[in-house]
């Protein structure tokens, strides 16, 4: 066996120390079969998990190996004796179509829903080697297909099944292509991918392998013509050709099996490789199925490679030496990584990369020969037939010890796609790596260097020795992304690092650009620039993605001590440090910058620590921004409202401290008198002569049973702003009327006190007088002689005021005969009230004498009493015990009945008091007294002509009491 390869730095032993599976990657199995055969095996195919077994009998036996009970025994439909025996079987990959051949060159065609095999009569006499089926693997219809003869003829047919007696399976048959040295002993056929019509082919003879590329013909109707007379007529082939050997040697042509998931074996998509078998050896290589172009059959066999029979050791006799000629290789077939092949009654698996062999071993004892040796397609399964004996050759993990091969010849991004374990990847890293490091290539190498295991010092030293410092930089970025979270202090110490990498570099370029712009003028820089920028980008990403990882003292150092201002922003930026942001743009009048940031803050702190002067630059904004954050406490934004309020040339209606109060009291209803106080302060020191706005505050506040603001407080500052409307206005709030209209009268302001006179109720009608006598006498001092008319028509603004109320305060010589119709006047109204005043006195003699009369009537009233009368209640003799008439209207009671029927229909004020009197009267009260306002309450009126006759209507006219049947009709 050859060495292991051996790469730099990394030992053979050590890539052997990583392979993972103990499996060997080949392995014959013996297949037993769950029923027995008595004959031998002449044919056998595999597809799609579908074995067919022909026998020298003539039978054939389709097995589904899935449901490997369930077989379909089939029959020839002649003897063999007829038809010679079975001599090849084709299957497609599908299973679909089997093509059965015979000695006597018979062929037969059989469906995979059918168990008849039918005769191709167009195929008679034709010894098929070979068959190349369409790439679509139709199942209704093989479509086009080609077939390879014993005498060298290609030809194209199209099969499709049918039902009726009369009617050939061949739709046509066809002769495409004719070689002249022989039998065709391969053919495949497959799909350009970019072009629907477009088809690579392989034909194979012992000698010469053809590779065409190029367009099929495109007949009207599907079947009705051939498609690839077009291509073998108008392409000229790629030839490989071998000199030819005077000995028999089997030739074969081969394919790969469809790659797993959908990808070759090298990791590219529809690209499947080949072998030739020839008497040179094996011609192996890939198919390229991308594009057409005129020299791709030749780049295919440029790119091949040639395996000798004499690479493949000899096998050895019984006393362990090797035989002294080389048998020919008997059959050949592909894996996705390997080739097989039988010779010498051995399996021998090379791997293709580098035709090392992996794997040797005798399968056929001396005298026992191969029947053929088949792959299926589909599933990637490998078998190998004798006359008597199955044989699965099963591979495991073949591409194991892919990566130590592409490692070997220094493919490491291949070798990186195909290793497998953390070990094998940090191996295949760590040699890419050194390479790189020998190429000088060091960005190259720290991207790959950071994730392998070799030695952080050492990694760090090298680029550091080199004085490659980006180098260090990606190595450091890439090292860092694989430390896990709990690797706390290695990721803060390699974050630190690189941020003094990153303010070095950018201090760097900074300079690089300076420099170049003094010493020569014109100089382009945009270059540097670029780089500046990009680097820029580069470190903002990096503080966002490992701003966990970065001590915020240690960093904020660092930058610092290399004046990155820029630098700094940005880390603050990244790590929500909103106060350095704030105090950053601030500083720096950015006013648009620092709103941006104050709009995405939730901290209250961070308003009430830059309101002030936010407010004195960006009123307008920052008080939007506060009306949205209902969470703030208006109290601790006062000082930053005052020192806005300190300009007073803003009008109030565009006074933003006035707006966010009103909005703390309007809309978050706020209650605390500081709120409502600093709004009376913004109010009453405003220098416009209008109160409008503090009043329709106040008047809003009086509404309230208690106002929110300090009424002294907002009286001062009235007083002191000269605000006399507002301190009436408190002043008449508090119901201190006299110091309001005192108020307002010490400054002039009449029709002010006016208004406040009127406000008392008409039941204080003496405060309401007190008032306008003091409004009265502020008008009269104020108007001259000659106006004395004009305050007398004032006086009649108010009902309460008289001529006399007025005249003391006239001065002492004014002259009567301004007021003299005023005199007169109240006068007469004198004269009106006394004689009013007799004539109620008279009404009131008269009715007292009236009264008295209806006294001494009440003393003479009586009712008569007939012997036989009744109680008006219990309809006993109303004489029978103690009694009560009513003179008006002659009905008589009991005073017991009375009494009842009175508690029944009385309140429960007058019940209560009826109960207690007739107690007190039981226990010896003062029987007389108690005993008159008794018999008052009861007999107070007749209870079948009062109020309790009313009552009685919501009654019931049968009671619970009365007998219901009684009342029956």
């Amino acid at each position: 066996m050859a060495l292991e390869p051996t790469v730099e730095g990394i030992s053979s032993m050590s890539l052997q120390d990583l392979t993972e599976s103990t499996l060997p990657i080949f392995k014959v199995e013996r297949v037993q079969l769950q029923f027995s055969i008595a004959s031998d095996f002449v044919a056998a195919q595999v597809a799609n998990n579908v074995l067919i077994l022909a026998l020298s009998t003539g039978r054939i036996l389709r097995i589904d190996l899935d449901s490997p009970g369930d077989i379909d025994d089939i029959d020839l439909p002649k003897r063999p004796q007829d038809v010679g025996l079975i001599r090849h079987m084709f299957l497609d990959p599908s299973a679909s179509h089997l093509i059965i051949t015979t000695t006597l060159g018979e062929n037969y065609y059989l469906h995979t829903q059918s168990r008849q095999p039918k005769a191709l009569s167009r195929l008679k006499g034709v010894r098929i080697e070979t068959i190349a089926w369409n790439p679509s693997l139709p199942t209704a219809s093989t479509r086009e297909i080609l077939i390879g003869a014993s005498d060298g003829n290609v030809y194209e047919v199209y099969i499709e099944p049918s039902n009726e007696f009369y009617r050939r399976e061949e739709k046509y048959l066809k002769a495409v292509y004719k070689l002249p040295e022989g039998p065709i002993t391969g053919l495949w056929v497959d799909v350009i991918s970019d072009r629907p019509d477009g088809r690579t082919l392989l034909v194979s003879t012992a000698t010469r392998l053809f590779h065409f590329a190029g367009r099929v013909g495109r007949p009207g109707q599907e079947g009705s013509g051939s498609i690839f007379s077009r291509l073998f007529e108008t392409e000229t082939p790629a030839i490989h050709e071998v000199p030819p050997d005077s000995k028999s040697v089997p030739s074969a042509l081969t394919v790969s099996p469809d790659p797993p998931d959908g990808f070759s074996a090298e990791g590219e998509e529809s690209e499947r490789s080949y072998a030739w078998l020839s008497a040179q050896g094996v011609l192996y290589g890939k198919l390229r199925t991308s594009a057409v172009s005129p020299s791709q059959g030749s780049s295919v066999f440029d790119t091949s490679k040639m395996l000798q029979r004499p690479k493949i050791p000899a096998s050895e006799n019984a006393s362990g030496r090797k035989k002294p000629t080389l048998d020919p290789i008997a059959g050949i077939l592909l894996t996705q990584w390997h080739l097989l092949s039988f010779v010498e009654g051995r399996i021998v698996a090379t791997q293709r990369l580098d035709e090392k062999i992996v794997y040797d071993q005798v399968v056929l004892e001396a005298g026992e020969e191969m029947l053929c040796l088949l792959s299926d397609q589909k599933k990637n399964t490998f078998w190998l037939f004798t006359t008597q004996e199955i044989y699965e050759i099963v591979v495991t993990e073949e591409d194991r010890d892919v990566w130590k091969v592409m490692l070997a010849a220094q493919k490491f991004d291949q070798a990186s796609r195909y290793a497998r374990s953390p070990a094998q990847k940090d191996a295949v890293a760590t040699a890419s790596g050194d390479y790189l490091i020998r190429k000088q290539q060091y960005l190259d190498a720290a991207s790959v260097y950071g994730k392998s295991s070799r030695s952080f010092e050492q990694v760090a030293l090298t680029f550091i020795d080199h004085g490659e410092q980006d180098a260090l930089r990606r190595y450091l970025l890439t090292k860092i992304s694989t430390y896990k979270k709990t690797h706390i202090m290695q990721r803060i110490m390699i974050a630190s690092w690189l941020i003094e990498i990153f303010m070095s570099k950018l201090n760097s370029l900074d300079d690089t650009i300076t420099t170049k712009a003094q010493l020569t003028e014109g100089t382009n820089t945009a270059e540097t620039k670029d780089e500046l920028g990009a680097i820029r980008k580069e470190f903002q990403d990096f503080v966002n993605k490992y701003k966990a990882d970065l001590d915020r003292k240690t960093t904020y150092d660092i930058i610092s001590s290399h004046g990155r201002e820029q630098e700094l922003l940005a880390y603050a930026t990244a790590i929500d440090d909103s106060d350095f942001v704030l105090s950053y743009w601030i500083q720096r009048g950015r006013w648009h910058e620092s709103l941006d940031v104050l709009r995405k803050q939730n901290d209250p702190e961070i308003f009430y620590r830059y309101s002030s002067v936010l407010m004195t630059y960006v009123a307008t904004d920052l008080v939007d921004i506060l009306m949205r954050h209902s969470d703030l406490n208006p109290r601790r934004l006062i000082p930053a409202l005052l020192n806005y309020n300190k300009d007073n040339s803003i009008p109030l209606s565009k006074n933003q401290a006035a707006r966010y109060l009103n909005f703390c009291i309007n809309q978050l209803q706020s209650t605390d008198p500081a709120i409502h106080n600093t709004l009376i302060s913004v109010y009453a020191s405003h220098p416009s002569p209008s109160e409008s706005a503090l009043i329709t505050y106040l008047s809003a506040q009086s509404l309230n049973a208690k106002p929110l603001y300090d009424t002294d407080f907002a009286f001062r500052l009235c007083i002191q702003h000269s605000r006399v409307q507002s301190a009436v206005h408190i002043y008449s709030s508090m119901g201190e009327y006299s110091s309001a209209v005192d108020l307002a009268l010490k400054h002039n302001e009449i029709d002010l006190a006016t208004s406040v006179a009127d406000r008392p109720t008409d039941t204080d009608s003496a405060l309401r007088k007190r008032l306008w006598l003091a409004v009265a006498k502020k008008v009269i001092s104020q108007q001259e002689t000659g106006s004395i008319k004009t305050a007398l028509d004032f006086m009649k603004r108010c009902d309460l005021l008289r001529i006399e109320d007025l005249i003391p305060f006239f001065p002492d010589f004014v002259v009567i005969d301004d007021f003299k119709e005023e005199i007169c006047l109240a006068l007469e109204s004198y004269s009106r009230s006394i004689a009013a005043l007799d004539s109620e006195m008279d009404a009131s003699a008269a009715t007292a004498e009236s009264i008295k009369k209806d006294i001494k009537q009440l003393n003479r009233r009586y009712a008569i009493v007939e012997p036989g009368e009744r109680c008006r209640v219990c309809q006993l003799p109303l004489l029978s015990r103690q009694f009560f008439v009513f003179p008006s209207c002659q009905h008589g009671f009991h005073s017991d009945c009375l009494g009842r029927k009175v508690l029944e229909g009385s309140s429960l004020t007058v019940r209560a008091r009826i109960r207690e009197l007739q107690a007190s009267i039981a226990r010896g009260g003062r029987r007389e007294r108690e005993a008159r306002e008794l018999d008052a309450l009861v007999a107070q009126q007749c209870i079948l002509c009062g109020d309790y006759a009313i009552k009685q209507i919501e009654e019931p006219f049968v009671s619970e009491a009365d007998d219901h049947d009684e009342w029956a009709i």
